[in-house]
Protein backbone atom coordinates (compact mmCIF):
# COMPACT_ATOMS: atom_id res chain seq x y z
CA UNK A 1 0.00 0.00 0.00
CA UNK A 2 2.88 2.44 0.92
CA UNK A 3 4.59 1.38 -2.47
CA UNK A 4 1.05 2.28 -4.14
CA UNK A 5 -0.05 5.29 -2.72
CA UNK A 6 3.61 6.82 -3.19
CA UNK A 7 4.38 7.51 1.11
CA UNK A 8 7.19 7.38 3.19
CA UNK A 9 7.32 5.88 6.52
CA UNK A 10 6.34 9.05 8.50
CA UNK A 11 3.17 8.98 6.03
CA UNK A 12 2.64 5.62 6.77
CA UNK A 13 2.72 6.54 10.83
CA UNK A 14 0.45 9.30 10.02
CA UNK A 15 -2.26 7.12 8.20
CA UNK A 16 -2.26 5.16 11.11
CA UNK A 17 -2.44 7.92 13.47
CA UNK A 18 -5.80 9.10 11.38
CA UNK A 19 -7.18 5.18 11.70
CA UNK A 20 -7.04 5.25 15.25
CA UNK A 21 -8.18 9.15 15.27
CA UNK A 22 -11.37 7.45 13.94
CA UNK A 23 -11.62 4.79 16.42
CA UNK A 24 -10.76 7.66 19.28
CA UNK A 25 -14.06 9.55 18.02
CA UNK A 26 -16.33 6.79 17.80
CA UNK A 27 -15.49 5.12 21.00
CA UNK A 28 -16.18 8.89 23.20
CA UNK A 29 -19.87 8.59 22.07
CA UNK A 30 -20.69 4.99 20.65
CA UNK A 31 -20.53 4.23 25.17
CA UNK A 32 -23.25 6.94 25.76
CA UNK A 33 -25.23 5.23 22.77
CA UNK A 34 -24.59 1.57 23.67
CA UNK A 35 -26.15 2.57 27.57
CA UNK A 36 -29.36 4.93 25.53
CA UNK A 37 -29.92 2.77 23.22
CA UNK A 38 -28.40 -1.06 22.93
CA UNK A 39 -25.87 -2.25 20.85
CA UNK A 40 -28.02 -3.40 17.70
CA UNK A 41 -28.06 -0.60 15.69
CA UNK A 42 -24.31 0.66 16.60
CA UNK A 43 -23.35 -2.86 15.54
CA UNK A 44 -25.40 -2.32 12.37
CA UNK A 45 -23.96 1.00 11.64
CA UNK A 46 -20.50 0.22 12.73
CA UNK A 47 -20.08 -2.59 10.03
CA UNK A 48 -21.58 -0.30 7.23
CA UNK A 49 -18.95 1.79 7.81
CA UNK A 50 -15.99 -0.82 7.43
CA UNK A 51 -17.81 -2.03 4.49
CA UNK A 52 -17.96 1.76 2.81
CA UNK A 53 -14.15 2.31 4.19
CA UNK A 54 -12.64 -0.86 2.43
CA UNK A 55 -14.22 0.00 -0.71
CA UNK A 56 -12.82 3.41 -0.77
CA UNK A 57 -9.10 2.08 0.14
CA UNK A 58 -9.49 -0.88 -2.29
CA UNK A 59 -9.66 2.51 -5.19
CA UNK A 60 -7.50 5.12 -2.75
CA UNK A 61 -4.31 6.54 -4.98
CA UNK A 62 -3.30 9.20 -3.04
CA UNK A 63 -3.00 10.05 0.76
CA UNK A 64 -5.19 12.03 0.85
CA UNK A 65 -7.91 9.51 -0.27
CA UNK A 66 -6.43 7.04 1.93
CA UNK A 67 -5.99 9.43 4.70
CA UNK A 68 -10.26 9.82 4.54
CA UNK A 69 -10.91 6.32 4.19
CA UNK A 70 -8.68 5.46 7.58
CA UNK A 71 -10.99 7.72 9.87
CA UNK A 72 -14.10 6.18 8.39
CA UNK A 73 -12.46 2.47 8.93
CA UNK A 74 -11.63 3.76 12.46
CA UNK A 75 -15.26 5.53 12.84
CA UNK A 76 -16.30 1.88 12.21
CA UNK A 77 -14.06 -0.09 14.24
CA UNK A 78 -14.05 2.04 17.00
CA UNK A 79 -17.92 0.79 17.14
CA UNK A 80 -17.30 -2.51 16.49
CA UNK A 81 -14.92 -2.96 19.36
CA UNK A 82 -16.99 -0.95 21.86
CA UNK A 83 -20.20 -2.55 21.01
CA UNK A 84 -18.95 -6.48 21.01
CA UNK A 85 -17.51 -5.95 24.67
CA UNK A 86 -19.83 -4.60 26.25
CA UNK A 87 -22.45 -7.22 25.35
CA UNK A 88 -20.42 -9.52 25.99
CA UNK A 89 -19.83 -8.04 29.94
CA UNK A 90 -23.55 -7.45 29.87
CA UNK A 91 -24.44 -11.04 29.19
CA UNK A 92 -21.72 -13.10 30.82
CA UNK A 93 -21.76 -11.72 34.43
CA UNK A 94 -19.42 -12.71 36.83
CA UNK A 95 -17.78 -15.09 33.70
CA UNK A 96 -17.00 -11.93 31.45
CA UNK A 97 -13.13 -12.10 32.04
CA UNK A 98 -12.91 -15.65 30.47
CA UNK A 99 -15.44 -14.73 27.52
CA UNK A 100 -13.66 -11.28 26.71
CA UNK A 101 -10.50 -13.42 26.49
CA UNK A 102 -12.73 -15.72 24.31
CA UNK A 103 -14.51 -12.80 22.13
CA UNK A 104 -10.76 -11.61 21.62
CA UNK A 105 -9.66 -14.97 20.01
CA UNK A 106 -11.81 -13.75 17.46
CA UNK A 107 -10.16 -10.46 16.67
CA UNK A 108 -6.81 -12.30 16.20
CA UNK A 109 -8.00 -15.24 13.74
CA UNK A 110 -9.27 -12.51 11.55
CA UNK A 111 -6.14 -10.30 12.23
CA UNK A 112 -3.96 -13.87 11.68
CA UNK A 113 -6.37 -14.72 8.06
CA UNK A 114 -5.64 -11.50 6.16
CA UNK A 115 -1.66 -11.75 6.44
CA UNK A 116 -2.32 -15.11 6.03
CA UNK A 117 -4.13 -15.41 3.02
CA UNK A 118 -2.43 -12.45 1.26
CA UNK A 119 0.94 -14.11 1.74
CA UNK A 120 -0.73 -17.30 -0.05
CA UNK A 121 -2.22 -15.64 -2.95
CA UNK A 122 0.55 -13.45 -3.77
CA UNK A 123 0.89 -12.80 -7.16
CA UNK A 124 -2.86 -13.95 -7.84
CA UNK A 125 -4.93 -11.01 -6.37
CA UNK A 126 -4.20 -7.32 -6.08
CA UNK A 127 -4.73 -5.48 -2.77
CA UNK A 128 -7.51 -3.98 -4.21
CA UNK A 129 -9.60 -7.20 -4.65
CA UNK A 130 -8.68 -8.18 -1.08
CA UNK A 131 -9.67 -4.92 0.18
CA UNK A 132 -13.14 -5.63 -1.60
CA UNK A 133 -13.30 -9.07 -0.49
CA UNK A 134 -13.32 -7.71 3.48
CA UNK A 135 -15.67 -5.18 2.10
CA UNK A 136 -18.41 -7.93 1.30
CA UNK A 137 -17.79 -9.73 4.79
CA UNK A 138 -18.77 -6.83 7.04
CA UNK A 139 -21.46 -6.16 4.64
CA UNK A 140 -22.83 -9.61 5.59
CA UNK A 141 -21.75 -9.13 9.34
CA UNK A 142 -24.08 -5.75 9.05
CA UNK A 143 -27.18 -7.91 7.42
CA UNK A 144 -26.30 -10.42 10.77
CA UNK A 145 -26.68 -8.09 12.96
CA UNK A 146 -29.88 -6.90 11.47
CA UNK A 147 -31.48 -10.02 11.72
CA UNK A 148 -30.66 -11.29 15.26
CA UNK A 149 -32.14 -10.38 18.66
CA UNK A 150 -30.05 -8.79 20.86
CA UNK A 151 -30.83 -8.43 24.97
CA UNK A 152 -33.04 -5.12 26.00
CA UNK A 153 -31.22 -2.21 27.86
CA UNK A 154 -33.29 -0.15 30.16
CA UNK A 155 -32.82 3.28 28.08
CA UNK A 156 -30.74 4.86 30.46
CA UNK A 157 -30.01 8.97 29.37
CA UNK A 158 -27.57 10.04 27.02
CA UNK A 159 -25.21 11.85 27.88
CA UNK A 160 -21.32 12.40 26.66
CA UNK A 161 -20.71 14.10 30.20
CA UNK A 162 -21.22 10.98 31.91
CA UNK A 163 -18.44 9.32 30.04
CA UNK A 164 -16.24 12.02 31.45
CA UNK A 165 -17.69 11.46 35.04
CA UNK A 166 -16.75 8.15 34.07
CA UNK A 167 -12.94 9.00 34.52
CA UNK A 168 -13.58 9.89 38.18
CA UNK A 169 -14.36 6.83 38.95
CA UNK A 170 -12.35 4.84 41.39
CA UNK A 171 -9.49 2.84 39.80
CA UNK A 172 -10.85 3.83 35.86
CA UNK A 173 -7.70 6.50 35.53
CA UNK A 174 -5.25 3.64 36.44
CA UNK A 175 -6.79 0.82 34.32
CA UNK A 176 -7.06 3.56 31.25
CA UNK A 177 -3.32 3.75 31.51
CA UNK A 178 -2.81 0.41 30.99
CA UNK A 179 -4.95 0.20 28.25
CA UNK A 180 -3.36 3.04 27.07
CA UNK A 181 0.08 1.71 27.10
CA UNK A 182 -1.11 -1.87 25.64
CA UNK A 183 -3.18 -0.45 22.91
CA UNK A 184 0.27 1.60 21.63
CA UNK A 185 1.92 -1.50 22.30
CA UNK A 186 -0.26 -3.60 19.95
CA UNK A 187 -0.48 -0.83 17.37
CA UNK A 188 2.95 -0.74 16.84
CA UNK A 189 3.94 -4.21 16.81
CA UNK A 190 0.71 -4.91 14.16
CA UNK A 191 1.77 -1.63 12.26
CA UNK A 192 5.35 -2.40 11.71
CA UNK A 193 6.70 -5.60 12.56
CA UNK A 194 6.32 -6.78 8.40
CA UNK A 195 8.31 -3.35 7.55
CA UNK A 196 11.14 -4.40 10.00
CA UNK A 197 11.03 -7.61 9.17
CA UNK A 198 11.05 -6.36 5.19
CA UNK A 199 14.09 -3.76 6.41
CA UNK A 200 16.34 -6.54 7.60
CA UNK A 201 16.06 -7.91 4.64
CA UNK A 202 13.51 -10.53 3.98
CA UNK A 203 10.75 -10.46 1.51
CA UNK A 204 7.14 -9.44 2.08
CA UNK A 205 6.07 -12.97 2.06
CA UNK A 206 8.31 -13.74 4.82
CA UNK A 207 7.29 -10.50 6.76
CA UNK A 208 3.69 -11.02 6.40
CA UNK A 209 4.19 -14.84 7.85
CA UNK A 210 5.95 -13.27 10.71
CA UNK A 211 2.78 -11.21 11.50
CA UNK A 212 0.60 -13.68 11.02
CA UNK A 213 3.01 -15.45 13.50
CA UNK A 214 2.09 -12.78 16.25
CA UNK A 215 -1.39 -12.86 15.61
CA UNK A 216 -1.54 -16.87 15.66
CA UNK A 217 -0.18 -16.67 19.18
CA UNK A 218 -2.27 -13.89 20.44
CA UNK A 219 -5.34 -15.81 19.72
CA UNK A 220 -3.41 -18.79 21.20
CA UNK A 221 -2.97 -16.44 24.33
CA UNK A 222 -6.86 -15.61 25.01
CA UNK A 223 -7.71 -19.62 24.39
CA UNK A 224 -5.33 -20.00 27.56
CA UNK A 225 -6.64 -17.04 29.30
CA UNK A 226 -9.96 -18.03 29.40
CA UNK A 227 -8.82 -21.10 31.21
CA UNK A 228 -6.45 -19.87 33.52
CA UNK A 229 -8.81 -16.79 34.77
CA UNK A 230 -11.22 -19.68 36.46
CA UNK A 231 -7.82 -20.33 38.78
CA UNK A 232 -6.01 -17.22 38.84
CA UNK A 233 -6.81 -13.57 39.38
CA UNK A 234 -7.36 -11.15 37.13
CA UNK A 235 -5.04 -8.34 37.93
CA UNK A 236 -1.90 -10.92 38.04
CA UNK A 237 -2.56 -12.25 34.80
CA UNK A 238 -2.12 -9.11 33.52
CA UNK A 239 1.29 -8.57 35.48
CA UNK A 240 2.40 -11.78 34.36
CA UNK A 241 1.93 -10.98 30.62
CA UNK A 242 3.14 -7.59 30.78
CA UNK A 243 6.32 -8.96 32.33
CA UNK A 244 6.61 -11.47 29.77
CA UNK A 245 6.04 -8.64 26.53
CA UNK A 246 9.25 -7.16 27.76
CA UNK A 247 10.98 -10.34 26.80
CA UNK A 248 9.25 -10.82 23.65
CA UNK A 249 10.13 -7.46 22.84
CA UNK A 250 14.05 -7.60 23.32
CA UNK A 251 13.98 -10.74 21.35
CA UNK A 252 12.59 -9.05 18.52
CA UNK A 253 15.16 -6.22 18.77
CA UNK A 254 17.68 -8.24 18.79
CA UNK A 255 16.57 -10.32 16.49
CA UNK A 256 19.44 -11.60 13.49
CA UNK A 257 17.15 -14.76 12.36
CA UNK A 258 14.43 -15.71 10.92
CA UNK A 259 13.73 -17.88 14.11
CA UNK A 260 14.28 -15.14 16.22
CA UNK A 261 12.06 -13.39 14.58
CA UNK A 262 9.74 -15.60 14.86
CA UNK A 263 10.28 -16.20 18.54
CA UNK A 264 10.58 -12.88 19.50
CA UNK A 265 6.87 -11.60 17.75
CA UNK A 266 4.99 -14.94 18.97
CA UNK A 267 6.47 -14.53 22.14
CA UNK A 268 4.80 -10.68 22.12
CA UNK A 269 1.67 -12.42 21.05
CA UNK A 270 1.21 -14.87 23.84
CA UNK A 271 1.49 -11.89 26.49
CA UNK A 272 -0.38 -9.05 24.61
CA UNK A 273 -2.99 -11.71 24.19
CA UNK A 274 -4.97 -11.39 27.75
CA UNK A 275 -4.04 -7.93 28.76
CA UNK A 276 -6.66 -5.94 26.97
CA UNK A 277 -9.70 -8.20 27.72
CA UNK A 278 -8.35 -9.01 31.19
CA UNK A 279 -8.07 -5.43 31.91
CA UNK A 280 -11.50 -4.52 30.41
CA UNK A 281 -12.90 -7.40 32.82
CA UNK A 282 -11.29 -6.02 35.92
CA UNK A 283 -13.68 -2.48 34.89
CA UNK A 284 -16.87 -4.56 34.11
CA UNK A 285 -16.89 -6.36 37.39
CA UNK A 286 -16.57 -3.01 39.03
CA UNK A 287 -19.25 -0.97 37.18
CA UNK A 288 -21.52 -3.56 35.50
CA UNK A 289 -24.73 -0.96 35.44
CA UNK A 290 -22.50 1.45 33.15
CA UNK A 291 -20.43 -0.77 30.60
CA UNK A 292 -20.94 1.12 27.82
CA UNK A 293 -20.15 4.15 29.29
CA UNK A 294 -17.43 2.97 30.55
CA UNK A 295 -15.65 0.57 27.98
CA UNK A 296 -15.94 3.71 25.65
CA UNK A 297 -13.73 5.91 28.24
CA UNK A 298 -11.80 3.43 28.47
CA UNK A 299 -10.96 2.70 24.76
CA UNK A 300 -10.81 6.03 23.99
CA UNK A 301 -8.40 6.49 26.20
CA UNK A 302 -6.46 3.52 25.26
CA UNK A 303 -7.12 4.87 21.30
CA UNK A 304 -4.80 7.63 22.49
CA UNK A 305 -2.09 5.27 22.96
CA UNK A 306 -2.86 3.50 19.62
CA UNK A 307 -2.81 6.90 17.83
CA UNK A 308 0.58 7.91 19.39
CA UNK A 309 2.88 5.40 19.58
CA UNK A 310 2.39 4.19 15.80
CA UNK A 311 2.57 8.03 14.85
CA UNK A 312 5.79 7.92 16.84
CA UNK A 313 7.62 5.18 15.73
CA UNK A 314 7.60 6.13 12.38
CA UNK A 315 8.61 9.34 13.13
CA UNK A 316 11.67 7.51 14.94
CA UNK A 317 12.18 5.24 12.11
CA UNK A 318 12.11 7.84 9.21
CA UNK A 319 15.02 9.59 11.07
CA UNK A 320 17.02 6.64 13.23
CA UNK A 321 15.75 3.70 11.49
CA UNK A 322 13.27 1.06 11.93
CA UNK A 323 14.98 -1.38 14.42
CA UNK A 324 15.06 1.98 16.56
CA UNK A 325 11.52 2.88 16.13
CA UNK A 326 10.41 -0.48 17.47
CA UNK A 327 11.95 0.55 20.94
CA UNK A 328 8.71 2.24 21.45
CA UNK A 329 6.83 -0.76 22.28
CA UNK A 330 9.54 -1.76 24.29
CA UNK A 331 9.47 1.35 26.86
CA UNK A 332 5.53 0.69 26.37
CA UNK A 333 6.10 -2.61 27.59
CA UNK A 334 7.98 -1.26 30.69
CA UNK A 335 5.26 1.24 31.77
CA UNK A 336 2.64 -1.88 31.72
CA UNK A 337 4.58 -3.26 33.95
CA UNK A 338 4.50 -0.70 36.63
CA UNK A 339 0.77 -0.02 36.40
CA UNK A 340 -0.13 -3.65 36.09
CA UNK A 341 2.29 -4.17 39.88
CA UNK A 342 0.35 -1.10 41.48
CA UNK A 343 -3.20 -2.50 40.63
CA UNK A 344 -2.12 -6.42 41.87
CA UNK A 345 -0.66 -4.65 45.16
CA UNK A 346 -3.93 -2.57 45.39
CA UNK A 347 -6.13 -5.74 45.39
CA UNK A 348 -4.13 -7.85 47.66
CA UNK A 349 -4.23 -5.02 49.77
CA UNK A 350 -8.13 -4.54 49.55
CA UNK A 351 -9.48 -7.48 49.29
CA UNK A 352 -6.95 -11.03 49.34
CA UNK A 353 -10.17 -12.82 47.69
CA UNK A 354 -10.74 -9.96 44.95
CA UNK A 355 -8.07 -10.90 43.05
CA UNK A 356 -10.03 -14.13 42.19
Amino acid sequence: MRARLHIDLSQQGSLFLQFYLGIFCASLVVGPVIDHVGNKANLFVSCVLVSVSMVWLAFARSFTSASAAAILLGLGGGGLNTCTNALVSDVYGDERGPMLNLLGIFFGIGAMLIPLLAASIEGHFTISQLLLSCAVLAAVCAFGYGLLPFPAKTGQVFSLRETIRGAKFEGIGLLALILFLESGNEACIAGWTSTFVNTIGYSARTAALVLASYWAALMISRILAARVLRGMGKSHLVLISALTSLLGCVTLLSARSLMMLLGGTALIGLSYGPIFPTTLAIAGDRYQERAGTVFGLLFSIALLGGMLFPWSAGEVAQHLGVRAGMFVPSLGAAGVILLAGVVFVGERIRSPNQAR
